[in-house]
């Protein structure tokens, strides 16, 4: 539930009554819940004080995203701290099944984020992939860049949690070497980073939105992998979104090779669950 001071301060910056406050869904991080006031409804997310840093780089994503004005976000309010608490205070999205058109309007509206580019790969701010740290350090090679800010850290933190033996961990020229030859003609995009069916939403309009984005400017690919990972969009997804980006002779191998970064990052959040999915990827790629 959420306290009656907290509710007060979130009354005094929306300058309105609550009538509800429910407890939703809010992933594995936060606290969620959904406030309906005679006007409408928000949606507030809380978490101790010390993960401001992680809504406030959610905010600068969702911010991303919405100036390319391709695809929409959910109207960010406020976030701060209050009694110890982080939060971050957003409009409530009222939602519906996706259709088959709801699925190619969100592939376009995508791949249309994903024209989005820049000089090079990385991004202005770390941020958070999950609860870890992700490391957007600039670099004018994708190769460089995934290698060094994606999987070598996860490779590390995996080895220094024992939940990969050194031996079982390729060296950074290994990494490169069997890299370089697919990741050739990579431009950068804009990407949402961490596209798994929760993040994202189709209102009851029909307007496709993101939600909780990790994002940078990288391969276009990376979140179509990481859409692949945990059970697949429709294959409407697909048809319409490689219709606009087509596949290549090396797009499934990428699409593997991506994957292995997102359950690098669920080994070492979830442990040893991912343990075998990890080794058999690093196997059979390096």
């Amino acid at each position: 539930m959420l306290h009656h001071d907290f509710k007060t301060h979130i009354e005094d910056l929306i300058s309105e009554k609550t009538q509800t406050i429910k407890p939703v869904s809010g992933g594995d991080i936060s606290e969620a819940f959904v406030i309906t006031t005679a006007k409408q409804k928000y949606f507030l997310k809380t978490n101790t004080s010390n993960k401001l840093s992680m809504f406030k780089e959610e905010v600068n994503g969702l911010n991303a995203i919405a100036k390319t004005k391709t695809i929409a976000t959910p109207k960010v309010y406020q976030y701060g701290i209050f009694n110890n608490k982080s939060y971050v205070l957003m409009a409530w999205i009222e939602t519906k099944t996706p259709t088959s058109n709801d699925f190619k309007n969100l592939a376009t509206q995508l791949a249309n984020l994903h024209k989005s580019t820049t000089n090079c790969f990385g991004f202005e701010n770390n941020n958070f992939i999950g609860s870890l740290t992700q490391s957007n350090k600039k670099h004018q090679n994708w190769t460089n860049f995934y290698v060094e800010e994606r999987l070598q850290p996860q490779l590390n933190l995996a080895k220094s949690k024992k939940l990969l033996n050194p031996v079982e961990i390729p060296s950074t020229d290994q990494l490169k070497n069997s890299l370089k030859t697919l990741f050739t003609n990579v431009k950068p995009s804009l990407i949402h980073g961490d596209l798994w069916s929760g993040n994202y939403i189709i209102a009851s309009n029909g307007t496709p939105y993101l939600i909780d984005p990790a994002v940078y400017y990288g391969h276009n690919e990376v979140d179509i992998a990481m859409t692949k990972l945990f059970g697949s969009f429709s294959n409407h997804f697909y048809n319409a979104y490689f219709d606009i980006f087509p596949t290549d002779s090396h797009t499934y191998q990428r699409i593997e090779i991506y994957q292995l970064y997102y359950l690098l990052v669920h080994l070492n959040l979830f442990g040893s669950s991912y343990y075998g999915s990890v080794k058999s990827i690093l196997k059979k790629l390096f």
